[in-house]
């Protein structure tokens, strides 16, 4: 992830979005004009939070914390402001179903603590710090309080912009609905898996290394440090995959709900998409110089999409 990756993201962002609202719609109505004025103060208050926090601890994961937490209280927000209808539920519900794995995946990482400005860093802002583009110190700043704490804030806002869009019709719920719950679940269950997969490899690999062997003496997979086990076999990131179709899911109960096929709140969804296609490259940089196989195995999988099984072989 580089500074022209952050100015396309933004830039995007600032194009698309009106756009979208003016010629595609639907058009906010008074109610949810005011639900909108109250999440985006909360999300101003987070971004503030993340900014200071994380400047302050130099712990630039605050915001990593808060992803699975924030669309959490604005789905059941929207879905108490929208009357509790039995579609804002359904998708408030699985949201907090996805946040509440998410957040575990994190936590048991060490990403939580009581005093709540410490905890686990992501590896990959420590990386990312220390490159000559984010030299000196200022400009990581800039580079924080923009993209980190503002604009993952208001990404995380977008994404839960098809219940917003949804707060008030009255469209009953349908076999759109079902399909759009029965996939999102899906997809909840599929990245769980995955990132189960990964725990039980990178855990097992680690227990080893701590007792004193080499990487290259590990047993097979393990030896090759990074994982191609199960989903992971199939696909380079099944857990990025699985998380950019959940969002795709949610949007898919707009259309289940009238709006039409296309319209403004997709944007939150396509924004996760471009993000990802960022953080993957990132980090794949990052275990290209760390493990000499990845290349191949980035010749031979998929990046999202499952595919062809790689092959390893196992230690006798």
């Amino acid at each position: 992830m580089n500074i022209k990756l952050v100015g396309t993201l933004i830039g995007i962002s600032l194009i698309a979005c009106p756009l979208l609202y003016i010629f595609v719609g639907p058009a906010l109505d008074a109610s949810q004009l005011e639900v909108l004025k109250l999440l985006s103060i909360i999300t101003g208050c987070s971004a503030l939070f993340c900014f200071i926090v994380g400047e302050a601890t130099t712990n630039n994961s605050q915001m990593d914390k808060l992803w699975s937490l924030l669309p959490i209280a604005y789905t059941w927000i929207i879905a108490a402001k929208g009357g509790m209808s039995p579609r804002l539920v359904v998708m408030a519900c699985l949201v907090t179903l996805w946040g509440l794995r998410l957040t575990f995946n994190f936590a048991r990482k060490g990403a939580y603590k009581l005093k709540f400005w410490e905890g686990e860093e992501d590896y990959r802002w420590k990386v990312l710090r220390a490159k000559k583009e984010f030299q000196p110190h200022w400009k990581w700043m800039v580079f924080n309080f923009f993209f980190i704490c503002i604009y993952q804030n208001t990404l995380v806002l977008m994404t839960t912009f098809p219940a917003l869009v949804l707060m008030n019709v009255d469209v009953s719920f349908g076999w759109m609905d079902v399909v759009a719950a029965a996939l999102m679940l899906g997809f909840i269950v599929y990245e769980t898996i995955a990132d189960e997969q990964q725990w039980a490899f990178q855990s097992k690999k680690w227990k080893m290394l701590r007792e004193g062997k080499k990487l290259e003496d590990l047993p097979s997979p393990y030896n090759k440090g990074f994982n191609t086990i199960g989903l992971w076999g199939v696909s380079r990131h099944p857990n990025y995959f699985a998380e950019q179709s959940i969002w795709c899911c949610f949007y898919l109960f707009t259309i289940g709900g009238g709006i039409g096929i296309v319209n403004w709140s997709i944007i939150g969804a396509l924004l996760l998409i471009v993000l990802f296609l960022g953080s993957s490259a990132f980090a794949e940089e990052i275990s290209l110089s760390k493990y000499p196989e990845y290349a191949d195995y980035c010749k031979k999988v998929s990046k999202f999409f499952p595919g062809k099984r790689y092959y390893y072989a196992p230690s006798v």
